[in-house]
């Protein structure tokens, strides 16, 4: 069935309106007609199975069949810190960690950052990328549409990682496998975790030790060495396999 993500429906009972942009999409790319079953999610893990009952020119209404939990949620809160890549990557990225389960993603500035970043675009950027989010969750059946956070520097970063519960960084001079697996299997029980991904030429020392600072754990993926666009999305789905119940 098709998801919607619709605001302030929580307290629902027997009817979902939909507005917005995905008026025209339902009614012009889905065609879905009254009758058709319908996700319309509330963007806080609940699902509402829904029958549409009608559409017009700004609205669609769907009748609620039954209420149920989301169960594409991962129990730890999952936020992506990933150093600025080179031309489009950012957006796959993007699409790939909200399928893997990510909560949100932090675009970092690093001292290796290639990406010169023009302020008058940000905005339009972040608008683009929070779409993309929105798009991977629909399609990837999540119960909230992951957030793509403005720019931040690393010392941001990491100031904003020091509220999460737990920190790793891949490093090729981290410890071995065996280290690793344990730090990952420490994961589960957590509330939140943080993810630091270098850009194209991985992180600088300094910034490795800055992060190792704050508590962060270093961990090694293994004998290859992995592009930006792969290392983030290689470490999600261990941990989503991991975690996931």
């Amino acid at each position: 069935m098709h998801r919607f993500f619709v605001e302030n429906c929580t307290n629902a009972v027997d009817n979902i309106i939909i507005t917005g942009s995905d008026v025209n999409h339902i009614k012009n790319v889905l065609r879905i007609r009254t009758g058709e079953k319908v996700i319309i999610s509330d963007g806080n893990g609940t699902d509402y199975e829904c029958s549409v009952v009608d559409i017009n020119d700004d609205s669609v209404t769907a009748r609620i069949e039954d209420v149920i939990k989301n169960a594409a949620e991962l129990p730890v809160k999952i936020t992506l810190f990933q150093g600025m890549p080179k031309s489009d990557k950012l957006e796959l990225i993007i699409q790939k960690a909200v399928e893997l389960g990510a909560y949100e993603i932090v675009p970092v500035i690093t001292k290796r950052t290639v990406v010169k970043i023009d302020e008058k675009k940000a905005s339009k950027k972040l608008e683009r990328f929070n779409g993309i989010a929105e798009s991977a969750g629909k399609q990837s059946g999540r119960g909230i549409i992951p957030q793509v956070r403005d720019f931040m520097t690393f010392k941001q970063a990491l100031e904003y990682a020091k509220t999460l519960e737990m920190n790793i960084i891949p490093y090729e001079e981290a410890e071995g496998l065996e280290y690793s697996r344990n730090v990952i299997k420490e994961i589960k029980g957590q509330k939140s975790l943080g993810i630091f991904i270098g850009p194209e030429g991985g992180f600088a020392k300094e910034e490795v030790e800055q992060a190792i600072g704050i508590g962060a754990k270093c961990i090694t993926l293994g004998n290859r060495i992995l592009r930006t666009e792969t290392a983030g999305l290689a470490v999600l789905s261990i941990i989503m396999f991991e975690i996931d119940e």
